[in-house]
């Protein structure tokens, strides 16, 4: 996954010019700030930095990690100030220290195997302050706008076959969970959860307990 997305920095932006996609995300891009303004935010798997740039004027202060450097170099280009960025891994979130009282994660809930879900929550909940707000965002599957799947796993993960500019040929880890699995993986953790959900994407926001 990481020489993937290593490869396919420069190109990563093109997944938002969809034009069917546009009005999903220009909600997105306003909602997103409202929800972690004034806090001390940590972000997983930022990338180059899409969102990172629409929150963060409005966040406390920002923490984001990413395990890839190209990506990174392309992030250091478009986030505020107030960002802090980190070469990390966003299954190991207490590299980036402690006492947060927000966090965020676009597209990355996707490319978590079901196996390791409760144990990226748990590491993530660990360097978060009690009532901090967590919040994912990632893809719906539509046909004919999602890339199609290729594979489905016994464990019940499911992957595509995806074509960079290069001509290369990635095999990776895409889920598509149901509003239920979100909210019930969670519910254990959350004082309060909600799930929000557009024609392409879905959001889940919750409170830490």
């Amino acid at each position: 996954m990481q020489d993937y997305y290593a490869a396919r920095a420069p190109e990563y932006d093109r997944v938002y010019a969809k034009p069917e996609r546009q009005a999903d995300l220009r909600r997105m891009e306003s909602w997103l700030p409202t929800v972690l303004a004034d806090r001390s935010v940590l972000e997983l798997a930022c990338g180059i930095g899409y969102w990172t740039r629409f929150y963060a004027p409005s966040a406390h202060r920002v923490v984001a990690l990413d395990s890839s450097p190209e990506t990174l170099n392309i992030a250091r280009g478009r986030v505020p100030s107030n960002v802090r960025l980190l070469t990390g891994d966003a299954y190991r979130p207490a590299q980036a220290g402690v006492d947060f009282d927000g966090a965020f994660a676009g597209f990355w809930w996707s490319h978590i195997p079901l196996q390791r879900v409760a144990v990226f929550l748990e590491r993530l909940h660990a360097v978060l302050r009690p009532g901090a707000r967590v919040v994912f965002m990632d893809n719906r599957f539509v046909p004919g706008s999602s890339t199609p799947l290729a594979e489905r796993t016994a464990e019940g993960d499911t992957y595509q076959q995806r074509t960079l500019d290069d001509g290369s040929t990635h095999r990776v880890l895409k889920n598509f969970p149901t509003p239920d699995f979100l909210l019930g993986t969670v519910e254990p953790h959350a004082a309060v959860a909600r799930y929000h959900q557009w024609t392409h994407f879905w959001a889940l926001d919750y409170t830490l307990k």
